[in-house]
This record gives C-alpha cells, structure tokens and sequence, in this order.
C-alpha cells in the first residue's frame, strides 16, 4: 500500500473513531426492501425510531431494530455516564448498499432453466447527538 493510501486510510479511521455507528454485512435481504425500512426512521429520534421499527410489519424491520440497538450501545460505551434521557439522539444517517448476489437455476417448462438471483444487502446506521439549542432553533423557524 503507498503512502497516499495509507495516510487517507488513517485519516478516516481517525474521524470514524468521533462517530457512533453500527454496521450489518450480508443481510439476505434484497437492498429495495431494505431501503424502504431505513427511508422511514432515517432523522428520527431513537427511542421513536425503535418504535416504529417494532410495529412495523415489513420482515426487515427486525435486523435493522437490532442493528439500531447496537449503534445505540455503541454510543453509551464511549460516552459512559451519561443518560440517553438527559440528551436527544438521533439517527443522524442510515444507508444500505448492495451485497454479494447468489446466482441460482430454476427449472423451467421444455427444459429450459431461469436465473434467479438472491440479494444481500449491507446496511449502515450512524447515530449522533442532537444539542438543545439546536433543538429550539429548528422549532422557532418552523
């Protein structure tokens, strides 16, 4: 690895170490149906966000409530002492990127064969704190 490389390698983990985030590699859900799932809790708060994600009756709302609690774990073990009651966190980003796609046969009619092709998907969830002044800033614009 040249030295460019490295540096900016070390650079982001730098910055990711700032960040409180949790990641799911390999989920066997197609990355469409995963997106719908995170559109809806992406900007939410997290006590809401894990609400909405119980109540939902979309199949991948489960790992994604999961992963969800584990940013929110990630974040309590580097900020020991202090209460999630006491300051506002929020979703502050989620995305989903393709996975790896397992490629199966189907048999078909007069000896044919179709391809079928089983998605994965990686999902991404970065949780952050909201401060209270930013807080009554966005209520006295709205």
């Amino acid at each position: 690895m040249g030295a460019r490389k490295r540096n900016a390698a070390e650079q982001r983990k730098e910055e990711n170490k700032a960040k409180y985030f949790a990641s799911l590699r390999d989920c066997p859900t197609s990355p469409r149906k995963m997106r719908l799932i995170i559109d809806l809790i992406r900007g939410m708060e997290v006590n809401h966000a894990l609400d909405v994600l119980k109540f939902s009756s979309k199949e991948a709302s489960n790992p994604v409530e999961k992963l969800l609690k584990s940013a929110i774990a990630n974040w309590q073990a580097k900020n020991e002492g202090v209460r999630i009651e006491d300051v506002q966190l929020v979703v502050s980003q989620a995305f989903v990127d393709q996975g790896k796609t397992l490629k199966r046969l189907r048999p078909a009619p007069q000896g044919r064969a179709h391809r079928i092709r089983k998605r994965s998907n990686h999902v991404t969830i970065f949780v952050d704190t909201v401060k209270k002044e930013e807080v009554a800033e966005e209520v006295q614009t709205n």
